[in-house]
């Protein structure tokens, strides 16, 4: 059966080797009620299950080139697309079984008339993969609408033969210090068994397997079921460029250069050679090993974050002098033949790399080495500027941890866990809205999380996982996420299909309301902060009961839901929520407010008090009006509260801001400059652990440089209009730039002493406002809007 593209989207992406590829995104969601004409294949005798690679190959010959040359192709775990020795493709992007994604190329810019070779490289991690990859069995699919009866799986002559180079390295306790790690196993891949130039035209492949048929390719909608329900990618591919290493830090012997050239090392026979590469900056990709000769030789490579002293401190990330390396590695074995291109299955990220050489009778030349930058295409298109150097900075490597924290899904870190968690993906969702203007990676979270929700109500922590992790104010958080996406963009059909899911989720937490009006014992995981105030992260109250910051979350979700049932013109659920929100909030205020310390307690007993609760105190307005500005300067100023960590003080700024108090926030960065001090190039998990040195949350100064300094915050449902509160601290100029919708939002502001303000915001076309400065207001229409007060 031919699959129909009724809605296509045309995309331009840059593939490894910097050809321009045609990648077609496709929107027709009427393909997942279909079966398909192809058939998904493997190998006929190997594992399935097990980490293994496969390569595919099958030829075609054309007599003449078509208008277009439209396939589809997915894989389990993952595939490398080659048309004649030119890589196009890799994927597919993760998801779930249920959702599981194939792409939609145009190969028509790779093709010829005459013999064509496609080749691909289909690979699974096996029971080692990563904990958010799914699998079935390895597996691979290929559907064309040209030549279908030669080229579809099951149906074309398509052969394949196992990779027997390649075998799984686990990354064991000691690679990485104990720390907790989930991100799959490294290779090792030895070069005597390794079938070079397998995707060259002039290969032979005589000796192959026929592939064998697992199962008919099918949506979700397909009458008999599927292992995989094939669903369109709905992101673009990623962003593949090649970076050069930056320099040496030390090498045992000086056998080796790094210039502008590439890398330049040749290892005597009989020698042990040892060289650190700095790469001056967090990064990640597929490293590209290219060597000649050096049969016998076994080269290691080693990635980390940092370096480690004696006492496995990292210190100072710039330092190396006494410090080691520690991390996961590969192993890559030469066999003597001449440019011999090693690459690892998955990506690997570092800023310290160190190649440990151990050659035999033979010498080993490293002709080049190199690493293909992979991530998510976002582009900086926002714009933050001062007259402070240090914010800036800030900005910049914010940014970066942004990037790396970002790929076919938001990723919490990028070399322990790629996982992407509610709590930290509602931050980075911000961070896209108001930097990129890009809401494609937003929107496949919130898909993705409620896709997850279990048959009790919640969504996973985190997905995709195939290892279900349940915390429940992750599941409040997705709700408030939706809200975040109803008031940046005007998209009321897409916000509509999680109403249900809202209820869902909401439910469960009703059903675990206290007589007393507060939220009793809850199970699972309820994670709030790595503060060491928490017990395992959770706050007091989570077992016993009646936690009022898990309640006033609730409160917080509940409001946030009402107003989208209201816009949905469901009334009655919309009073439902805001009435149960007030009644948990009086309830909270009533067995948990302390008089004398005039504070929430985290419990009813007093016992434990928090900036945590306390900020959702003001964020959910359950102290009365008068008293909230005096509430913020106590939790900012009594150090014998739990203290809220990086991760947290995201909502600790929302409450500053909401008190009025935003002129504050400038002075609360102290966490984020002195990892500027310890030469960090991304921002780290938290002052509580020394595990992750690129951790998402590290980066809401982004969205606060945007939303609390510049001031600038959507006040109605689609960014229809704005809001303008500067907070300008101790700065005397403000420049943002924020990519709305509508067009680029531009605010040019100085400060001349406190009470005077004056200089330029310029609305998109459609988008009104208000402009606030100390009791004085303006507003906006627009276009130019000269600012003079």
């Amino acid at each position: 059966m031919k699959l129909f593209t009724l809605v296509l989207f045309a995309l331009v992406t840059v593939t490894a080797f910097g050809q321009e590829s045609s990648y077609t995104r496709n929107l027709d969601w009427e393909h997942e009620r279909h079966a398909w004409s192809s058939y998904w294949i493997t190998h006929p005798t190997a594992s399935v299950v097990d980490y293994g690679v496969f390569l595919f190959r099958n030829e075609f010959v054309l007599d003449e080139i078509p208008p277009t040359f439209m396939v589809y192709v997915s894989a389990d775990n993952r595939y490398r697309l080659f048309v004649n020795e030119k890589e196009v493709s890799f994927g597919p992007a993760r998801g779930s079984l249920q959702y599981w994604r194939y792409e939609t190329l145009d190969l028509k810019p790779f093709i010829k008339k005459g013999r064509n070779v496609l080749a691909v490289e289909v690979y699974n991690l096996g029971p080692l993969r990563p904990v958010a990859q799914y699998s079935y069995v390895t597996a691979f699919i290929f559907q064309s609408e040209v030549l279908p009866d030669q080229l579809n799986t099951g149906v074309g002559s398509w052969k394949v033969m196992i990779n027997k180079a390649y075998h799984a390295r686990r990354v064991t306790p000691e690679m990485v210090l104990g720390k907790y790690y989930v991100a799959g196993p490294c290779d090792s891949i030895v070069g005597s068994e390794y079938p070079f130039g397998w995707e060259k035209m002039n290969f032979s492949d005589e000796h192959w397997h026929k592939s064998e048929v697992v199962q008919k390719g099918s949506g979700r909608g397909y009458m008999h079921g599927s292992p995989w329900m094939l669903v369109p990618r709905n992101i673009p591919m990623m962003e593949q460029r090649i970076i050069r290493f930056a320099s040496i830090a030390r090498q045992s012997q000086e056998f080796g250069t790094i210039d502008k050239n590439g890398f330049n090392v040749v290892v005597p026979p009989n020698s042990k050679y040892s060289v650190l590469i700095d790469q001056k900056e967090l990064s990640m990709g597929f490293p590209e090993l290219i060597v000649s000769g050096g049969a016998g030789a076994k080269i290691k490579a080693t990635y980390s974050e940092a370096l480690f002293d004696r006492n496995y401190d990292k210190g100072n990330r710039n330092e190396i002098d006494g410090k080691e390396i520690h991390g996961y590695s590969d192993i890559f074995v030469p066999d003597g033949r001449e440019m011999q291109l090693f690459r690892p299955l998955w990506l690997r990220t570092f800023r310290y790399l160190q190649l440990d050489i151990e050659t035999s009778i033979g010498s080993l030349q490293i002709n080049d080495y190199y690493f293909k930058f992979t991530a998510y295409p976002f582009e900086e298109k926002g714009v933050f500027s001062c007259n402070n150097n240090e914010l800036i900075k800030v900005w910049q490597v914010g940014w970066r941890t942004a990037r790396l924290c970002a790929l076919e899904t938001y990723m919490d870190c990028p070399y322990w866990e790629q996982l992407q968690y509610l709590g930290d993906t509602r931050i980075q969702s911000l961070i896209s809205l108001f930097v990129a203007g890009d809401d494609q990676l937003m929107r496949n979270a919130l898909l993705t999380a409620d896709q997850s929700r279990i048959p009790e109500g919640l969504t996973m922590a985190r997905g995709p996982t195939f290892v279900p992790q349940i915390t429940p104010p992750f599941s409040l958080y997705w709700v408030d996420m939706v809200h975040d996406y109803f008031m940046h963009r005007d998209d009321p059909e897409f916000v509509r299909q999680f109403l249900p899911g809202i209820e869902s989720v909401f439910g469960w937490f009703e059903r675990r309301m206290d007589n007393n009006g507060m939220l009793g014992k809850l199970d699972w995981f309820n994670f709030s902060d790595w503060t060491t105030g928490f017990l395992c992260g959770a706050p007091a109250g989570v077992d016993d009961g009646n936690s009022a910051l898990i309640s006033l979350n609730f409160v917080y979700a509940l409001v946030r839901a009402s107003d989208l049932f209201q816009y949905f013109n469901e009334q009655d659920k919309a009073e439902k929520y805001r009435q149960q929100a007030g009644r948990i909030r009086e309830a909270v205020f009533k067995n948990c407010f302390d008089e004398q310390k005039r504070l929430i307690a985290d419990t009813p007993l007093k016992q434990e008090y928090s900036q945590h609760t306390n900020v959702f105190g003001i964020l959910t307005n359950t102290f009365p009006d008068n008293i909230s500005k005096e509430v913020m300067t106590r939790v900012l100023q009594d150090k014998s509260l739990i203290q809220t960590t990086i991760y947290f003080k995201f909502y600790l700024f929302e409450a500053l801001k909401m008190v009025g108090l935003g002129d504050l926030y400038l002075d609360q960065l102290e966490p984020w400059y002195t990892m500027l001090d310890e030469g960090l190039t991304t921002f780290e998990e938290g002052d509580y652990d020394d595990r992750s040195d690129c951790h998402a949350w590290g980066s809401s100064p982004l969205y606060h440089f945007m939303s609390i300094v510049g001031g600038i915050r959507s006040v109605s449902p689609g960014f229809k209009e704005v809001e303008i509160m500067p907070s300008f601290g101790i700065l005397k100029n403000i420049n943002v730039e924020i990519p709305h919708p509508h067009g680029q939002l531009t605010m040019n502001l100085s400060k001349k002493n406190d009470s005077e303000v004056q200089g330029l915001i310029i609305l998109p076309k459609g988008i009104k406002g208000n402009f606030y400065w100390k009791e004085k207001s303006m507003k906006l229409i627009e276009g130019e809007n000269k600012i003079r007060f």
